[in-house]
């Protein structure tokens, strides 16, 4: 099953998303995907407060910034339990790929190949569980390299959602299912 958990900064999506993939793998072994990059000290706080989020929910954490694909490789798979995985996030993800030293490519280009990265990873997994900012909601325009993110970022969420059996929307704090 795969689960499509979207919302703005700071609504609380990745709190829900923890609590939701601790509710539906009880008899997995769970692993947290983990995108961001630390470039700064706000980017080891980040991190450290989703670390600490975790403490105590047995994830196994694999850190994967870049080809998503390739962290299906880095679990250690065990024939006795299902393997389910917590994706945390689609827009660090597309940001690496985009702006990072192997960029993917046109906005089009990462899309594909993020969509891709996720079908393998996907392939072995019981649960899914994948977290997503939402994008475009606050009107403004943007410099060109943000547009294409957010247009790149949308696409991606797009092609999630159609995948997804599930999909939830955070808001302050509150799920909405908007599929499944």
């Amino acid at each position: 099953m795969i689960v499509l958990i979207a919302g703005g900064s700071g609504s609380g999506k990745s709190a829900y998303a923890e609590d939701y993939m601790a509710s539906v793998s009880k008899d997995c072994r769970k692993y947290y995907i983990a995108t961001m990059q630390i470039y700064d000290r706000e980017g080891e706080e980040k991190v450290y407060r989703h670390r600490k989020m975790r403490e105590g929910k047995d994830f196994f954490t694999v850190e994967q910034s870049t080809d998503i694909e390739k962290a299906a490789g880095k679990m250690k798979r065990d024939k006795q339990k299902e393997d389910s995985a917590l994706l945390e996030c689609i827009s660090n993800l597309t940001a690496n790929e985009m702006f990072g030293e192997k960029r993917a490519g046109s906005c089009e280009e990462v899309k594909e190949k993020i969509i891709h990265g996720v079908k393998i990873l996907y392939k072995d997994l019981k649960h899914l569980v994948i977290v997503t900012n939402n994008v475009f909601a606050d009107g403004i325009v943007y410099d060109k390299a943000t547009t294409e993110y957010s247009r790149a970022m949308g696409g991606i969420n797009q092609e999630l959602a159609k995948m997804a059996d599930k999909v939830i929307e955070v808001v302050v704090g509150i799920p909405i299912i908007l599929k499944g």
